[in-house]
């Protein structure tokens, strides 16, 4: 006969497996809170980019990217409204003072030339006309002053004979009277007509005059629809090179519109765009050097530009000394801005950490190269090469200089 046997731990049995994870549960708590809740990533240590932290002379300069411009620019802008009916030259040829650049055709502009032709003929006509027509007058009047005078002559002489015959009674006082008013009235008669012939001689100067004004006026008013007319002919103002040429065959242009512009290529200069990260820092006299074609240039910060856009400003760099053979407005140059002296600092290699972190922290790597711990750091000033460490490092320190965005928040990364 079989005997029943009794578990001596019955409970243990039935809640056993409960009983096992509850302690692995708790055993990794416990171990969290004693490791204080950090969290470890496995890199492969082939794919991140080690960064030496050394002690050195860092030199305090930007690596710019420098494009070559013309210091002088001159606008090329359309003086009359018309279409483009002619191209003379093509964007980036050299033209002279002078040249024609682009002929304009504007039909109305046609017609007010040839309506002030004709009102400057009929004007022309109208001042002749007045001129034949008081020169006529003036003649006339002249010889009705000589008939006058000729007959104050007369009248005078007849005067003289009836006083004479009256004075021995000879002649009756009726004819005596009559002589002497006949007389009287041919000297004022000749008065008038001396004082008419004075008078319409004034009128006729001043008339004149304002009509000779008039037509000048309506000269010069000629003479610059005429200079319009020309206007037609967008010339060169200045010698240089032909740039940025936005006219096309049949397009529309307005008066005052821009079309152009020209390079005066006895000048140039080098245009930069700074971060803004730096624009405390910059000033005008910083030097700088440009390279180009293994020819090193001597450069000069000349004028900052007060606009940031899309986080970065403006500069404009002269060159000294002699200019490099064969320079062409477009060109670019690497260019070296020196923000200050070289000074002795700790330093690390740039890298994409800086894009992760701001430079507020780094993963340090410890003295065997199994793994990196995560370390609150400080960075100061950076060129194209090095990152300025003001503190958290130590020179002989090893850190990780790769991009961290795989790594997410982990405080440890173990190869």
């Amino acid at each position: 006969m079989d005997t029943e046997i009794k578990h001596k731990y019955p409970l243990l049995k039935k809640y056993g497996w409960w009983a096992a994870a509850g302690m692995a549960v708790l055993g990794a708590v416990v171990w969290a809170v004693a490791s204080g809740g950090s969290s470890s990533y496995k890199a492969d240590f082939e794919s991140i980019v080690i960064g030496d932290v050394t002690r050195g002379s860092f030199d305090d300069y930007v690596r710019l990217n420098g494009r070559v411009e013309t210091g002088v620019i001159v606008q090329v802008s359309a003086l009359e409204t018309g279409i483009v009916e002619k191209k003379w030259v093509e964007e980036g040829a050299m033209v002279h003072e002078g040249d024609i650049i682009l002929t304009l055709r504007n039909p109305n502009l046609r017609q007010q030339i040839l309506d002030s032709e004709s009102q400057l003929a009929e004007k022309q006509n109208m001042l002749r006309d007045t001129e034949i027509a008081m020169e006529k007058e003036r003649l006339q009047l002249k010889q009705d002053l000589l008939a006058a005078r000729a007959e104050l002559n007369r009248k005078r002489r007849t005067d003289e004979q009836q006083a004479a015959l009256y004075a021995e009674s000879l002649t009756s006082r009726e004819e005596y009277l009559k002589a002497r008013e006949d007389c009287e009235l041919a000297a004022e008669t000749l008065d008038l007509l001396q004082s008419r012939l004075r008078q319409d001689s004034l009128y006729r100067s001043v008339q004149v005059a304002m009509m000779k004004e008039s037509l000048h006026n309506m000269q010069e008013n000629f003479t610059l629809v005429r200079q319009r007319a020309d206007n037609l002919n967008i010339r060169a103002s200045h010698s240089g090179q032909l740039g940025s040429l936005s006219a096309e065959l049949g397009q529309n242009i307005a008066s005052g519109q821009q079309i152009g512009q020209i390079n005066i290529l006895d000048n140039y200069k080098i245009t930069v765009n700074i971060d803004e990260h730096y624009i405390d820092r910059v000033s005008q006299g910083l030097r700088a050097t440009g390279q180009r074609q293994n020819q090193k240039l001597a450069l000069t910060l000349r004028k900052v530009y007060p606009e940031v856009t899309q986080g970065q400003f403006r500069a404009d760099l002269a060159i000294d000394g002699e200019l490099p053979a064969n320079i062409r407005v477009g060109q670019t140059y690497p260019v070296d801005l020196e923000l200050g002296e070289p000074t002795e600092a700790v330093m690390v290699p740039r890298g994409s950490f800086f894009q992760s972190t701001g430079g507020q922290w780094v993963y340090v790597l410890d003295k065997e190269g199994k793994s990196a711990q995560r370390r609150d750091v400080r960075i100061g000033r950076q060129n194209y090469k090095y990152y300025e460490v003001l503190e958290g490092l130590e020179p002989g320190e090893r850190i990780i200089t790769s991009s961290y965005t795989t790594f997410g928040d982990a405080d440890k990364i173990i190869f």
